[in-house]
């Protein structure tokens, strides 16, 4: 039997059709952020059943599938099958019975998770995780997603909130009040929502203080280092051809301010395209000790074996990681374990894997299953 996946991302509702871990069809269609999402989501699966082969029992709709396990970015009430509260593009989501949609659209019941679960569900039984028993997950992008398994059990905790809040811990006591209603968030500081607001701060910072201080050179002296050190394969194909923003090749590329002064979108790989400019190294040095912080949280509170570590940004994994891993290896506890970082192998498939497998529950208790009406 197989299960429909639905994952609905940051930018893109990725959909598979799935066997027990093995992807069959898969593909994705944008975000209109309406609920016409989910009729385009069905109809897509249907579009995916249809090019595979029929099911010997012809009496078995959706190519034999027996459930629609689904994903979604934010606290889930699993009992409910749904979201609790959506922000921005899924708010038409908050609350709504997907088990119910499920049942009418695909005559199927449905398994609804948070994306990061199901994402950390997928690595640790089918992917660079794959068999750890203790594992723990920071997605970075949008915002920050964060997930824990223990003892080969997703947390979830009493009210279905453990594990996936490590964005929303308090990572500076004098930092930006975040979405979230706390202050100094990691999520508040190093996300894609947060990346104007945090370059203005340095821009007030450089201004106030000159870039000659002996802070500021020490930092972006650090950082630039790294960045001179890197060669061009861990550049996007973008800043590789030096077309991305209209610079032209080989010329020196746009800084982060002047990319959003033109109107661009810019996210975290545009702080990587940018490095030879000091706003955007100290920038970059900003998100990595706020990215640390917040896994070494995740790291005292769940003592994983691994720390998976994933998101867009992780395209420049060798810039990325190394300095990452050193930064949350010294700031933990003297006799805690360090765990390694690591990067999934198909990042965009973590979270349909995942799904795959909350459909298939395994003895030795990977996962528990939620209820199904």
């Amino acid at each position: 039997m197989t299960e429909l996946c639905i994952d609905f991302g940051g930018s893109a509702i990725k959909l598979g059709v799935c066997d027990d871990g093995r992807v069959l069809a898969r593909s994705e269609l944008p975000v209109q952020g309406t609920p016409d999402d989910l009729d385009r989501a069905a109809a897509e699966l249907r579009r995916l059943v249809g090019t595979l082969a029929a099911p010997t029992d012809a009496s078995l709709a959706w190519g034999g599938a027996s459930v629609v396990a689904i994903a979604v970015p934010g606290v889930v009430d699993r009992q409910r099958a749904a979201l609790v509260a959506a922000h921005d593009k899924y708010g038409y989501l908050a609350g709504r019975d997907l088990d119910a949609w499920a049942r009418e659209t695909f005559g199927l019941p449905a398994v609804v998770e948070n994306d990061a679960r199901a994402a950390l569900l997928g690595e640790a039984r089918y992917g660079v995780a794959r068999g750890a028993q203790n594992a723990v997950i920071a997605v970075f992008g949008t915002g920050i997603g964060t997930a824990a398994l223990l003892d080969g059990r997703l947390l979830h905790g009493s009210h279905d909130h453990a594990g996936i809040l490590g964005g929303h811990v308090t990572v500076d006591l004098d930092g930006p009040v975040c979405n979230c209603g706390n202050v100094g968030c990691a999520e508040a500081i190093a996300s894609t929502w947060a990346l104007e607001r945090s370059l203005a701060a340095i821009e007030r910072r450089g201004a106030a203080t000159g870039p000659d201080t002996a802070d500021n050179s020490k930092r972006n002296g650090e950082l630039g280092a790294i960045a001179a050190a890197q060669h061009d394969d861990w550049r996007t194909p973008r800043d590789r051809t030096g077309r991305g923003d209209g610079t032209g090749a080989g010329t020196r590329r746009a800084t982060l301010r002047a990319r959003i002064d033109a109107g661009q979108a810019v996210g975290i790989a545009d702080i990587v395209e940018t490095l030879e400019h000091p706003d955007s190294r100290a920038l970059l040095d900003l998100y990595l000790r706020a990215w640390s912080a917040a896994i070494v949280g995740l790291c005292h509170a769940y003592d994983p074996d691994v720390v998976i570590v994933s998101g867009g940004v992780m395209r420049s994994a060798q810039l990325i990681l190394p300095a990452l891993t050193e930064q949350v290896h010294a700031h933990l506890w003297s006799s805690s374990f360090r765990p390694p970082l690591v990067v999934p192998e198909h990042p965009d498939s973590s979270v349909v894997l995942g799904l795959s497998a909350l459909a298939h529950p395994t003895d030795d208790a990977a996962t528990e299953r939620p209820r199904t009406r």
